[in-house]
Parts: structure tokens; sequence; C-alpha cells
């Protein structure tokens, strides 16, 4: 889809790269000529996803948990040494599991906003104070979900998705003055390996909610990455664009009932 060269000379972070959007991702950055790293918990699962990607290009991958800003320190450090700079940043880790509002515990939903707000903010902030403010020039793009309408049966990540939407807003505006650009993109129902880990019961009618009448592809989600991370996408800042099929818009995703 895009110039084999498009990205030539540029490094990228990808969190949560080992698999799923992220995993695509990455695949489609490689593609388009950048260097990578991919970064997450389970080092088996990204030293194997590395393994896949390298007839694409220079890819690292290196283990960290964006929850400990400690962990998140050496990831920066390891990719100062590879790369000696970072161009773009995809936020792409997080995590969440389908509940009704009352049945999420403080403590669950302080672990899932943890994760995904807090491990972003993480991220940010050191890839920003480490190599783009310094630079005056980089890319964050955040992959959030679909919030559009609130987020029925999972009010924790919907909650702390919306804080990285307005983060992304924000920091836009702040950043702006250090030539870095910041946008999210929003998913829909996705079929990626996140999905298998909701009940069939969720899963069944899905498409039915959906205008386009089917579940997204991991690689629609990255042509959208690859295409914000750009040159062609240098005067868009501060969006949140999503890739839903309209879902958004129409349809229930979140059956309640009682």
């Amino acid at each position: 889809m895009f110039a084999a060269d498009l990205l030539r000379g540029k490094s990228a972070l990808v969190t949560g790269g080992g698999s799923g959007i992220g995993y695509a991702i990455a695949t489609e950055l490689l593609r388009a000529g950048a260097e990578v790293c991919i970064c997450g918990r389970k080092e088996e699962k990204l030293r194997h996803a590395a393994e896949r990607l390298s007839h694409l290009g220079r890819v690292y991958w290196h283990p960290a948990d964006i929850r400990n800003l400690d962990d998140v320190e050496r990831l920066a450090e390891y990719i100062h040494k590879a790369f000696a700079k970072l161009d773009i940043l995809v936020n792409n880790a997080g995590g969440q599991f389908p509940a009704l509002a009352e049945q999420i515990s403080p403590k669950g939903f302080q672990a899932v906003v943890n994760n995904n707000l807090g491990g972003t903010w993480n991220v940010t902030y050191t890839c920003a104070n480490r190599f783009f403010i310094p630079q005056r020039s980089g890319v964050i793009v955040n992959i959030i979900a679909n919030i559009y309408r609130g987020f029925p049966g999972m009010m924790h990540t919907g909650a702390a998705r919306a804080g990285v939407d307005n983060m992304t807003k924000t920091l836009a505006v702040e950043w702006s003055r250090y030539n870095i650009r910041v946008n999210a993109v929003a998913p829909g129902i996705i079929d990626s390996s996140g999905l298998e880990q909701y009940p069939d019961s969720l899963k069944q009618g899905l498409a039915e909610s959906i205008p386009l009448r089917r579940l997204g592809r991991v690689e629609e989600v990255a042509y959208l990455v690859v295409f914000l991370a750009s040159p062609m996408a240098s005067y868009i800042t501060g969006e949140t664009i999503y890739v839903d099929g309209g879902q958004r818009l129409w349809g229930d995703l979140f059956k309640i009932e009682g």
C-alpha cells in the first residue's frame, strides 16, 4: 500500500508489539522502511515475534511492563543504544476484561486504568523527554478504543481510553512547539488475538452491530497508523480517528438485560 521507503531512516517503538494489532503495526512500519523495536511483558512472545518479523527489516525487542517506570526507562536506554534516536512511538499496549460496572471492583478498575492510562503516560513521558523534545521532532500514535458513545460493558477501559483521548488532544497543543505530532486511532471490533479472551456469548452476532457487517482486520488499523506516522500526515495532530466500520454511529455492542 505504501512506498517501501516511506519511513526509511525512521525508528519506531511499538508497545504491545508481540501479537495482535501491535504485531500488525510493527509489520507495516517495517514494510514502510522503518526500524522497529517491539516491547511487552513476555520475553518468549517478543522473541518469536521478532524472529517472524526479521525478514522485513531491522527489528529489535525488549521486555517491559509499561506500568513500571523503571522498566520503561530501561527500555528507553535500550532504544538509545539500538537507534541513538526515536522518531515514532505507537502506544498500543493495554488490557481489559468485560464486566458490568457494578461487577468491577476498585482493585480491578485501578489495574485497568494503571495499565491503559498510566502505562501510556509512562512511555509517552519517558520517550518525549529522552528523545522527542531534545530532537524537537517526533510522532506519537495512541491506540485507544471505540469510546464514542461511552463503553457499556467495559467502563474501566472506557474511562482510561477517554483519558488517553484527552491526553492526545492536550499534548498535541502543548508539544506542537517541539514539532511533535500526537494523534489517536480508535479501533472498533477487530478480529485479532485480543478478541479471544472474551466469552463466546459476547462475540456472537458482533458483525450484525456494525454497518459494514463484518469485523475489522488488524491490517486496517496498521495502515492508518503508518499514514499518521508518515510525512503524508504532517499537518494532522490532535485527532482521534475511528476504524470501526461505522459502529460508533449505529448498533449496540454490549447487550444489557434486566
